[in-house]
């Protein structure tokens, strides 16, 4: 069978959802599918970017390539599950988070103004639509799939994926807190060194990019931590595995995260979250 598997990609950032993505198409191919990942680049503010970004995914056409047919699609996240085909199926990692319930808080994005809020309004039109298609919708976690429900009136099947294949282990139960995300706000990494502030004795690793960089180490700056948190960027396998190793525990406290394959990863080194 001839699959394509449909993912948004943010041009220099690579998460969970890449991580994921890839592994799908690595699975896939493993059990004799001919599978190649299709990614579209994907900006999704100003808020009147975000339903052309999804009409370049309804655009696409995906029912066959170089004159043989595509038979499955498998779609992720918005918008790539906007993309049109006959056989579409769905694993939603999350959709339009700021059309939804981060709408009118600081991590939202569309305004009071009657246009913003027509925006908002075809956001949670399209996503009726677009997951509606779908012959199966699956959804990684129950709190993704109660939010599909409550938005669109659709049922997702709850199928979590599995987290990173790392080597885990358990070294020592070292003198750092870890903390391991995309520096984003929405992962409220903030409220760590906030702690670390008032406890002295609290170091702390931060591993991650994103675009909340400059604002978290200037805070910490601010809070006189220097030396007590590390900023220690993108770490690959071997050094996450490590930093899993060897810290005392593991931070994570995003907003009403969807799946956290932190935790996941967190347990399997034996750490507590």
């Amino acid at each position: 069978m001839r699959i394509a598997v449909c993912a948004p990609q943010v041009p220099f950032v690579r998460g969970g959802a890449e991580i994921f993505t890839d592994k799908l198409v690595e699975e896939l191919s493993a059990r004799g599918h001919e599978t190649a990942l299709v990614t579209i680049p994907f900006k999704w503010y100003p808020g009147t970017k975000v339903l052309s970004q999804a009409f370049l995914w309804r655009l696409a056409d995906l029912e066959e390539s170089n004159g043989a047919p595509i038979d499955l699609v498998v779609a992720t996240k918005f918008p790539s599950y906007c993309v049109r085909h006959p056989n579409k199926r769905v694993w939603v990692l999350h959709q339009f988070r700021q059309a939804y319930e981060l709408d009118r808080t600081d991590l939202g994005q569309f305004g009071e103004e009657a246009e913003d809020r027509a925006l908002r309004r075809s956001v949670q039109t399209l996503d009726r639509v677009a997951l509606g298609e779908a012959k199966r919708l699956f959804a990684t976690s129950r709190n993704v799939a109660d939010r599909i429900e409550r938005s669109t009136g659709l049922v997702a099947e709850v199928m979590p994926h599995p987290p990173q294949e790392l080597p885990y282990r358990c070294e020592e139960y070292g003198d750092f807190v870890l903390s391991v995300n995309r520096l984003d706000r929405a992962k409220r990494i903030d409220l760590l060194i906030e702690a670390a502030a008032i406890d002295p004795g609290l170091r702390v690793v931060i591993a991650g990019e994103g675009p909340d960089h400059d604002r978290l180490e200037g805070l910490a700056r601010e809070r006189g931590l220097n030396g007590r948190v590390e900023f220690a960027g993108l770490a690959d396998e071997t050094e996450l595995a490590s930093l899993y190793a060897r810290c005392l525990a593991v931070y994570y406290a995003p907003v009403d995260e969807d799946f956290g394959m932190v935790p996941f990863e967190a347990f399997l080194s034996r750490k507590p979250v």
